[in-house]
């Protein structure tokens, strides 16, 4: 076990407004839309398209729902595409507010970035400057740019109302930094697991720092912590390498902790099913998955561990079961035992083009060890640079799943007994690379490419 080192503290509790998606993921992390209104199964850039909107530039994040507005980032200047310029002193990111009726864009703000920063070649290509999803409390946006900082904006207007420094490393293999900040209560907790070894919460309407939790071992870490309600108290819990941690979100310090075999980053977030927390663990040529119950204190022995694995992106709870998306294989699994029930091979449309094979975790990470002398691909180039694995995690809404491959696929999956492909949906005219998780907010349905923000919904064209 790693120690923490133990600081200040505040209060916690989480709140969430029905129909918004106001972190990544949505509702805690989960991925998972309770609204009654459903967005369509089939749609294109001619069939119950709303709106498509072009961003200033890049990005990874995930667009998030708050009332009539929708927030997401992007960066612009230094390796950005149409926009691209050869200097790092060019690098702006940019927090995007837009009528989530018609697109049209509220207010717009750039930040310009400081250096150094990561150069936009191999690895980092498949990632970039805007990866981070932003966070909302419904007054104000809290965006994490890396080692350029948190920030704080009023959702009415895009004024900035504060920024903290969280660290000012990068990642040591060039990898760039992913994970996204989340609200609890009246603090916002940013994960600057990359940029400073640290879990940092501040309030959010100040920015006046409650606490911090700074410990060796977060690194190798992209993933975004959640809460889980378990024996009467609030727990804020994440994945690390080697291990799941439960934490006290008034103070950070630690209650458990729970040790995942064959583990050695943390890519996907963990998610929960009630009290039960649920990690997909990968590392060197192996992979591990492993269940725990909340609420227990010190060392803490898993209720199943399993084989099981989801890449990058992180996996869904639906009606009792856990799905996972890897490799273009849709796994269902028993959330209570582990055990596996079934798996559906995901098949591209034909106008889509033939199906490409995504390379294996263990592949993926051998090239990331290796490719070291890429150019300028990636976000800057036409589409994705080397392709590489899928990064985007399902969502469910009514009893269908929606899955987004790099490529720009979009499928449909209608779940039950046995889970069954229904459809495969694509913008024709843009297929770039497609690496953030969509969102859902009443009916509708937001996709992000590298290029452009697509809001599907029923009936609309």
């Amino acid at each position: 076990m790693r120690r923490l080192l133990v600081t200040c503290c505040l209060v916690s509790v989480t709140t969430s407004m029905a129909s918004d998606w106001t972190r990544f993921r949505g509702p805690n992390g989960s991925g998972v839309s309770t609204d009654s209104t459903l967005p369509p199964t089939t749609f294109s850039e001619t069939e119950n398209l709303q709106w498509k909107t072009q961003l200033p530039g890049p990005g990874l994040s995930c667009p998030i729902v708050i009332g009539d507005r929708v927030v997401l980032t992007c960066w612009t200047g230094y390796a950005a595409g149409s926009t691209e310029s050869d200097r790092q002193e060019d690098l702006k990111r940019c927090l995007v507010c837009l009528d989530r009726h018609t697109g049209e864009t509220i207010w717009s703000h750039e930040e310009p970035a400081i250096l150094p920063e990561d150069s936009f070649r191999g690895m980092f290509a498949e990632n970039g400057y805007a990866s981070h999803t932003p966070a909302t409390d419904g007054e104000r946006v809290y965006a994490f740019f890396g080692k350029s900082g948190v920030f704080a904006f009023d959702l009415g207007d895009g004024r900035k109302l504060w920024q903290q420094d969280v660290g000012d490393r990068l990642e040591n293999r060039g990898w760039g930094s992913a994970s996204s900040p989340i609200v609890s209560g009246t603090n916002v907790i940013v994960p600057a697991f990359i940029e400073g070894d640290a879990l940092v919460a501040f309030d959010g309407k100040t920015g006046e720092r409650k606490w911090e939790q700074k410990v060796s071992g977060y690194e190798s870490n992209w993933s975004t912590p959640i809460l889980v309600e378990a024996n009467g108290q609030t727990e804020l819990v994440l994945a690390v390498p080697g291990e799941v941690w439960g934490l006290n979100p008034d103070n950070g310090k630690l209650r458990w902790y729970c040790e995942v075999p064959g583990s050695d980053s943390a890519r996907a977030s963990v998610i929960a099913h009630g009290d039960i927390v649920i990690a997909m663990a990968g590392g060197r040529g192996s992979s591990s998955s492993v269940a725990i119950r909340a609420g227990g204190r010190d060392a803490v022995t898993p209720l199943w561990t399993g084989r099981d694995a989801s890449g990058i992106g992180t996996p869904v709870i639906h009606n009792n079961r856990l799905y996972t998306v890897s490799n273009k294989v849709l796994t269902s699994v028993n959330p209570k035992t582990g055990e596996r029930i079934g798996q559906v091979r995901l098949t591209a449309s034909a106008q889509s083009g033939a199906d490409q094979p995504t390379a294996t975790d263990d592949r993926d990470e051998r090239s990331d060890r290796g490719d070291r002398s890429g150019g300028r691909a990636g976000f800057g180039g036409q589409g994705g640079g080397r392709g590489g694995q899928d990064y985007s995690s399902p969502v469910v809404v009514g009893n269908h799943l929606y899955y987004v491959s790099r490529a720009g696929d979009i499928f449909v999956i209608e779940l039950g007994e046995t889970p069954q492909q229904i459809a495969c949906n694509t913008f024709a005219s843009d297929r770039g690379n497609y690496s953030a998780t969509p969102a859902i907010s009443n009916g509708q349905l937001l996709i992000r490419s590298s290029k452009s923000l697509y809001c599907v919904a029923a009936g609309k064209r």
